[in-house]
């Protein structure tokens, strides 16, 4: 069994920053990609950024410049240092990580998410 649990959402004026935080935890037996997607209602769920397990990154335009994201190899754990924040950035953050478990199977695990709010 794999869980990701997700930390660090919250409320924040326009401007402000936020850091959420992800660790995968069970039966892993190594990480791939490591990802944040968020959606906000009424719209698709969509990648904001993402990590591979040998730091290369990236990121949607409309992130670029002000989020970061961030990995602890060690901990299994990834990290969305998030600054600048946007009205448009409120959404249902999710974590995501592309594994394979201790059993040999390799497939793509989900957050419970965590709510980002930014008010103007």
């Amino acid at each position: 069994q794999v869980q990701l649990v997700e930390s660090g959402g919250g409320l924040v004026q326009a401007g402000g920053s936020l850091r959420l935080s992800c660790a995968a935890s069970g039966s892993i037996f190594s990480i791939n990609a490591m990802g944040w997607y968020r959606q906000a209602l009424g719209k698709q769920r969509e990648l904001v950024t993402s990590i591979t397990s040998d730091g290369s990154t990236n990121y949607a335009d409309s992130v670029k410049g002000r989020f970061t994201i961030s990995r602890e190899n060690a901990k299994n754990t990834v990290y969305l240092q998030m600054n600048s924040l946007k009205p448009e950035d409120t959404a249902v953050y999710y974590c995501n990580a592309d594994l394979i478990t201790t059993w040999g199977l390799r497939d793509g695990y989900w957050g419970q998410g965590t709510q980002v709010t930014v008010s103007s």
